[in-house]
């Protein structure tokens, strides 16, 4: 991996490049999201969606809040974040090749040491030309930087990939008790509002009974998504929703809409 820093390809666009609205976003968002559930056990993965914050942010506050009342810079030294390729085409999973990333909140550092480790065990392609102009991983940057500084991330984006070579790869990472898994996805996308949460409301429902067959209609980042919830299966997780909306319910018309969905597993 070399040493050169990922710029940050969607500031201005996904969300504000001005720090100090960035800061006020981030922070308003985590104060009005929903009061997070007492769980019986600590959280080994979340589901956060990826559009515009102004959009998805609302529905990615309610899992990060959870993260926020469970200190998460002290429980995690590290958080493994999947997600789907939407630029550049990939086949299989991809790793970047830069040490840090940045927003205009911070500067991120990658888990260099970690992910030399998977690839010895997993076939993970070095790709910076797919990571470089890619959106749904950094945006979940703002909200992991603000709630940890100083985390390391690990960054891993999903094409058409089996669902038991994703989910042998998150099995991997939990053997660390210390790595919290992101899965970055999106719901429907472009329905009317009505038919979308008809829609959203089929795949939460196979979502929450770790059902691993999810299409590419029902979630953008079904690969990484799938891989998660047979993983779950096979380590007899519970996965709850924590928050679910689409476009038209946060800042957008209801002609079409995308569809949002915020999930724990622990």
């Amino acid at each position: 991996m070399s040493g050169m820093l990922r710029p940050a390809a969607v500031a201005g666009l996904f969300y504000p490049a001005d720090k100090t609205a960035l800061q006020h976003l981030v922070i308003s968002m985590l104060e009005d999201a929903p009061e997070p559930p007492t769980l019986p056990r600590r959280p080994r993965a979340l589901v956060v969606p990826h559009a515009g914050l102004v959009y998805s942010g609302p529905v990615a506050a309610a899992a990060y809040r959870l993260l926020q009342a469970s200190q998460l810079g002290q429980e995690w030294k590290r958080i493994v974040l999947l997600g789907p390729n939407h630029r550049v085409p990939l086949v299989g999973m991809a790793v970047p090749d830069e040490a840090d990333w940045k927003t205009p909140l911070a500067i991120t550092h990658l888990d260099r040491e970690f992910i030399a480790e998977l690839r010895k065990h997993f076939s993970l392609s070095i790709r910076p030309d797919v990571h470089l102009p890619e959106h749904s991983l950094e945006v979940q940057l703002p909200f992991i930087q603000l709630l940890a500084p100083g985390l390391p991330l690990v960054p891993i984006l999903v094409g058409p990939e089996s669902a038991a070579d994703v989910a042998a790869l998150i099995e991997y990472c939990w053997q660390d008790n210390a790595s919290l898994v992101l899965i970055s996805s999106d719901l429907s996308h472009y329905h009317p509002w009505e038919d979308a949460q008809r829609l959203d409301e089929m795949t939460s429902k196979m979502i929450c009974r770790a059902d691993p067959h999810l299409e590419s209609e029902q979630a953008c980042g079904c690969y990484a998504l799938n891989g998660l919830l047979l993983a779950a299966r096979h380590h007899q997780l519970s996965i709850n929703c924590l928050s679910r909306m689409t476009s038209g319910d946060t800042a957008g018309t209801r002609e079409q809409v995308v569809g949002y969905g915020a999930y724990v597993c622990y």
